[in-house]
């Protein structure tokens, strides 16, 4: 090797010297693997691979790691190969090629090449551990993140405002050994994994889910996110294999609103927490669901705050619309759309199933449904003086309004005020409980109607008394509740399959139009199309959307389905 080309070696060779020495930063690897080519063209070689395996078993049965630094393309044979071993048994090789053609290496050249190698495979076998290290110190064997990474997230963000605006999460799948015992360890396993990666993909890179152990987790999460994760956590639909079996999972969990300049000086503080919000919720006295603040006070006590504060929240317009779209499953046209409710307060959202009972209890529930009408027709009267083709629109009513002799008449007013055409507005009703409310129920439906205004019953077929429901009152919507929706994979001749095709066939009959709500996978639309129903509301298409996302659908035009 001539003197120019020695010393141009020995200067790739410091430089890749220097970029495989650093511990605390890690270099680029293009880096390291720009000085490699640069050496291997210089020694006329035509491709560098390198094998990373964890134990000798790996090796023995080629199952580690594969990557190859360089390569012309040409053929070639090896020429030299270099085995690294750890004292943790792991083992790392690197071989060269060179094509026949090509002038060997003289002795020289293979001292250079070799120290070249062993360099970088010092360099790999270090990189590798380290990851190695990072996996078993933070993710179980399953490969989940473990209580390690859980604490380290508040080890990264300890500082004041870290972790403002953040809900704290512990939570576990209810009845898991059902699933087991149904599906076998492989499909438990896969619902356990689609299930995590699921509340993984919400939350995002701002926060993290992480394993306790079995089927029991906890969280970190954006608390503009707990409302889609809370909705998820009630009850949701898992896939169990790549057949298209799903298996529907529901969890006990207790949730941390974490207020604003918290400071995390202990992370068991927190966990202390949810894991009480979560015991009280496995006890099942209050629900699946449970907060942290529902144990800082008796319930009256919880209730006498949300009801304080409820006016001047309704008055300083906390309360916010957002829409779930209805869609059409043969054309995929918007057909409609729910409206729901969502509380902003402080920087927080109290989820619905926090203050809607509560405010139930009392007539202010009145208040904020009336006030969700008014919100509602504000919208529509500006998108069709925008020019926008708005969707009809259906707003829930509280069983508290049945006895209210002047409901209808306040309705009417409050639509006619924004001069929005009756057609756009459709009233949701829940079944009654009582034989008086019943008779108010059917004369509501009926002014209603005599004013051309749409009337829909929400969770068909979840009360005792649901035939009598459509016998009597003259409805122009059947919402059909989830519980009606075969699982994908289910047996048309199950109990369930049976009756949600009769109870489609029965709406159709009668005239109803009748939407399936909670759709949330293609198997469930070819089983809507397969029965002839064209409108279903779920996750599938969208969640419930803020105003200036529902309205980008709104002029999207169609869902592609």
């Amino acid at each position: 090797m001539d003197r120019e080309k020695e010393l141009h070696f020995y200067k790739l060779y410091e430089q890749l010297a220097s970029l495989t020495q650093v511990v605390n930063i890690k270099p680029e690897v293009s880096e390291i693997e720009s000085v490699l080519n640069e050496i291997s063209a210089m020694f006329r070689l035509s491709k560098g691979v390198t094998h990373f395996y964890r134990s000798p078993g790996e090796e023995a049965l080629g199952k580690g790691e594969t990557m190859c630094s360089y390569d012309t393309g040409k053929e070639g044979k090896p020429v030299h190969t270099v085995r690294f071993v750890t004292k943790l048994m792991s083992i790392t090789t690197m071989t060269v090629y060179m094509a026949e053609d090509e002038e060997p290496l003289t002795q020289d050249e293979l001292f250079k090449v070799d120290i070249s190698m062993r360099t970088a495979l010092a360099f790999i076998s270090r990189n590798r551990l380290q990851v190695i290290a990072e996996e078993l110190a933070f993710y179980d064997d399953d490969g989940f993140r473990n209580i390690r990474s859980f604490f380290r997230y508040f080890t990264w963000n300890n500082k004041p405002g870290d972790i403002n605006g953040k809900a704290a999460i512990e939570y576990n799948l209810r009845h898991f050994t059902l699933v087991n015992e149904e599906f076998g360890r492989a499909g438990g396993d896969a619902v356990l994994s689609n299930h995590y990666k699921h509340i993984d993909n919400i939350i995002g890179n701002s926060g993290i889910v992480a394993r306790l152990g079995g089927d029991c987790f906890v969280c970190i999460c954006d608390q503009t996110d707990l409302p889609e994760i809370l909705e998820y956590l009630n009850e949701a639909v898992v896939l169990v294999n790549s057949e298209g079996k799903t298996a529907r999972v529901s969890t006990c969990a207790g949730v941390f609103q974490i207020p604003d300049g918290y400071m995390v000086n202990v992370p068991n503080d927190i966990m202390g927490k949810i894991m009480h919000s979560y015991q009280v919720a496995k006890a099942g006295a209050f629900g699946n669901i449970v907060f942290y603040s529902d144990m800082l006070m008796t319930d009256k006590e919880r209730s006498g705050k949300i009801q304080k504060i409820f006016p001047e929240a309704l008055n300083s317009g906390e309360f916010h619309v957002f829409y779930q779209p209805k869609v059409n499953i043969f054309t995929g046209e918007m057909c409609g759309a729910e409206a729901l409710c969502r509380w902003f307060h402080n920087g927080n959202i109290i989820p619905p199933m926090e203050f809607i009972p509560v405010l139930e209890e009392t007539n202010e529930i009145c208040k904020l449904d009336f006030h969700m009408l008014e919100m509602t027709c504000k919208n529509i009267r500006r998108w069709l003086d925008e020019g926008k083709k708005p969707v009809r629109v259906s707003v829930n009513l509280s069983r508290r309004h049945i006895t209210n002799p002047d409901l209808v008449r306040t309705l009417i007013d409050i639509i006619d005020k924004h001069s929005i055409p009756h057609e756009y507005i459709e009233i949701e009703l829940t079944e009654t409980t009582t034989d008086v409310e019943f008779k108010d129920l059917k004369r509501i439906v009926e002014d209603l109607q005599q004013h051309s205004i749409c009337t829909s019953v929400d969770d068909f077929g979840m009360g005792y008394s649901s035939l009598n429901l459509i016998r009597v009152v003259p409805w122009n919507v059947l919402k059909v509740d989830r519980a009606f929706l075969p699982e994908d994979g289910e047996s048309k001749y199950s109990t369930r399959s049976v009756m949600f095709r009769y109870v489609i066939a029965m709406a159709k009959e009668l005239g109803l139009e009748c939407v399936i709500e909670g759709v949330e996978t293609p198997a469930q639309v070819e089983l809507l199309r397969e029965n002839c129903c064209e409108e279903a509301q779920g996750y599938l298409f969208d969640k419930p959307l803020p105003i200036e996302e529902f309205e980008k659908r709104l002029d999207m035009g169609k869902y592609d389905i």
